[in-house]
Parts: C-alpha cells; structure tokens; sequence
C-alpha cells in the first residue's frame, strides 16, 4: 500500500495534465502518475522527460530496457520491473533473460553491447562515478548521442525507481 493516497486527479489543477498524460499511455492512469499529481507541474515535467526517453530518443529500445531492468532489480523497485518487462520483450529480450535479471543474474547469452550497457547502469546506480575504461567499452558501442541518451535514461530511472520505493508505489 502506497505511503499517500493517490491524487484526485480530475481536480481542476491536475486534469489537464491528467488528460495528456493518459493520452500518452494508451488512456491509462498509472499509480506512478496518480502519485505525481499531487504536484501538477512535476507530473507535466516528469512525463515530459520519460516521454522524451521512451518515445523520443534514438537509443535503441533493447538498451534502454537493459538498463531500466537492472536500475529495477538493484534498487528492488518490482513495480517498474514488472511495468517494463512487456517492452523488454517487444525489444527482443527473451523471458528466460527477463527472469535470470529479475533473480539477479546476468543471463548468459548476452552481446558485448549488452554487457556494456548493464555494467554502465550499475556502475552509474552504486557509485556514480564511471571509470574510464567502462565508460571507453560503452563509447564501443554508441555514438555521442546514444551515449547521452544511455546515460539520461540510467539517471533518469533511478529517479523513478528511488520515488516509486521511498512512497511504496503500488504497481496498478
């Protein structure tokens, strides 16, 4: 059970960032976003943000789901595993590889880039500072601005999943 209630998000203040948050994810309303009402401009600069990342950005899909499942798993945030396992799979990542990541482990059938990837969002989740030689094996990979985009999405869902496990965020 979340640590607040949800925010009456049909209130004057919060529908019409209601409204364009749902009309970006499929007409739903997730907790996620019924917490951050409560603040209307954070909701609006939130999804601003993650709507960039998710449906903006040329990072390809599969890295960007690489390193939000590891941010998840190493931050024990299960609401936003569970809510990216569906894009994970659409971006190729194979069940047995979603279920050795959520035990913890590194499935073993992995690419160079993979690894990189993953290696990155740890490095960036426990300690923050990015040796160079991890940072060198990510730039193997991406160009300049994939590694930009790499990089704001690591930052940008540990935000996510510190928020949704500081307010014990329901996944619904």
């Amino acid at each position: 059970m979340a640590r607040l209630p949800y925010a009456d998000w049909t209130s004057p203040d919060a529908a019409p960032i209601a409204e364009r948050i749902q009309a970006e994810r499929g007409g739903r309303m997730l907790n996620l976003y019924a917490m951050l009402l409560h603040s209307p401009p954070l909701a609006d600069g939130w999804r601003a943000f993650f709507t960039a990342i998710r449906q903006q950005c040329r990072l390809p899909a599969r890295y960007r789901e690489l390193a939000i499942l590891q941010i998840a798993v190493l931050n024990r945030a299960d609401y936003e595993f569970d809510a990216h396992v569906p894009f994970a799979v659409q971006a190729g990542l194979a069940p047995a590889q979603l279920e050795a990541m959520r035990s913890g482990l590194r499935p073993a059938d992995l690419s160079a880039a993979d690894r990189a990837v993953l290696d990155y969002a740890t490095t960036m989740t426990r300690s923050v500072d990015v040796p160079e030689k991890l940072f060198d094996s990510v730039r193997a990979h991406f160009d300049e601005r994939e590694t930009v985009e790499l990089t704001a999405t690591i930052a940008g869902y540990n935000t996510v999943s510190r928020f949704l496990v500081a307010l014990q965020i329901d996944h619904g």
